[in-house]
């Protein structure tokens, strides 16, 4: 697999998690997406790493970190979401504003 294999691929599943930003309307599909996107830029990162002679191993962790993270915070939005108004629809959480 090139550096252009790789990158095709990040490309693809990018723009998936775009469309799916754009186009869904619940909390748990709009987390699903941005964790593509968070992939895509993980397998650019490591691509990049790899083909250049560096040690992937720390930035595969590091981007591993910041995405449990990002997990760990929209899960927990969603439950509040879903505790407050019984439905993961995002429609609801423009009345959660203070």
């Amino acid at each position: 697999m090139t550096l252009v294999h790789c990158l095709l691929l990040a490309a693809a599943l990018f723009s998936l998690g775009v469309y799916g930003l754009l186009t869904r309307k619940q909390a748990v599909a709009l987390l699903l997406s941005i964790e593509l996107m968070v992939n895509a830029a993980n397998l650019v990162l490591v691509a990049f790493a790899k083909f250049a002679g560096a040690p992937t191993q720390p930035i595969v962790l590091f981007t591993l970190a910041i995405t449990v993270a990002e997990v760990a915070v929209g899960l927990a939005l969603v439950m509040l979401l879903y505790r407050r108004y019984d439905d993961t629809l995002l429609d609801a959480a423009s009345e959660m504003k203070g």
